[in-house]
């Protein structure tokens, strides 16, 4: 098949363009410039490259148009986030495209009343980025089921994988708390600690997004979660980020009032939006459906974060090795 995928060049994209292209696809990365992918490999070299400046584009109305035109058998887009921008996707692709793939969030799913959440649990999001993610799976399934464009939703948790920041233990980018955990310091953490959230690596979403392109049929008109095979609690992934190190975690819970009055607003905010969804996860229907099996667990994920942070001398570990 000829895949387009928009956004060829993010945390996701950069495993999943080499994966294609090992399976046998003629493979069209789109990318807003010549941006270099988070991971080497050869498979680049026979990639075809586009440039294409999406937001200028949708302006014009002719971004669709664009990728239109590069006659993809499927096109994944990784990199949408409105309702507006999806339909003038959607309306060029309809009736050329075999199958369009595109990327959503387990925010779809705002707080949660059972667990672990299925895909097609009755959904409540908020917030700007969970809400618009809903409208355009929305505007997706309802094409697909109606007999038009022929569209997948892929649900990511919390992406991580070496070469980027990763949310950590507390629910947030600060990371002063790889610090605290590799030092053995005290760590203050808000609420009781057993709050959720769930990882993935980078690759395996790439995973599900191949598997689905290789199984259309199953594929349209349906949404999965990319995930790993369970979530993490606050606690235990403090407890296992510090055994990295060979240490135990200190953890001092306190109030969501005492933790915000000690942490930078930003952080502050991270966290309640990640602590207070406290969201796990079903990964029964690609395993079932499509064939996934997540290759990480969440803490292999981010462990693999950290080292890479590490490496690049953005997170300071105070002298210690990870061991384990």
């Amino acid at each position: 098949m000829r895949v387009v995928v928009i956004g060829s060049t993010g945390h996701v994209g950069s495993y999943l363009v080499p994966r294609l292209v090992r399976a046998g696809h003629e493979v069209v990365a789109v990318s807003r410039g010549r941006a270099t992918p988070y991971h080497d490999d050869p498979a680049w070299d026979e990639v075809e490259r586009v440039v294409l400046d999406r937001d200028a584009l949708e302006a014009e109305g002719r971004f669709g148009a664009e990728i239109a035109g590069l006659r993809g058998d499927a096109v994944i887009d990784m990199i949408c986030f409105t309702a507006d921008s999806a339909t003038q996707l959607v309306k060029a692709l309809r009736g050329s495209t075999g199958l369009h793939a595109h990327c959503g969030t387990i925010w779809t799913h705002g707080l949660s009343t059972t667990l672990p959440m299925r895909e097609d649990d009755p959904k409540h999001p908020f917030g700007d980025y969970g809400v618009q993610k809903k409208e355009i799976e929305d505007l997706l399934l309802a094409e697909s089921r109606s007999g038009g464009l022929a569209s997948t939703v892929i649900h990511p948790g919390h992406i991580s994988g070496p070469g980027w920041p990763v949310i950590n233990p507390v629910g947030n980018l600060d990371p002063t708390v790889w610090t605290t955990l590799a030092t053995g310091g005290r760590l203050r953490i808000p609420g009781s600690g057993s709050e959720t959230m769930h990882h993935v690596h980078a690759d395996d979403v790439a995973q599900l997004f191949e598997l689905a392109v290789a199984k259309p049929e199953v594929a349209a008109g349906e949404s999965f979660h990319a995930l790993s095979e369970q979530a993490l609690t606050v606690r235990g992934f403090a407890e296992g980020a510090a055994a990295w190190f060979g240490r135990e975690a200190d953890l001092e819970p306190v109030s969501w009032e005492a933790f915000r009055a000690g942490t930078d607003e930003g952080h502050a905010d991270a966290s309640w939006q990640h602590l207070h969804r406290s969201q796990v996860g079903s990964i029964e229907k690609p395993k079932q459906q499509l064939g996934y099996r997540p290759a990480y667990s969440s803490l292999d994920a981010a462990r693999q974060a950290v080292a890479s942070l590490a490496e690049r001398g953005q997170v300071d570990l105070g002298g210690a090795t990870l061991t384990a």
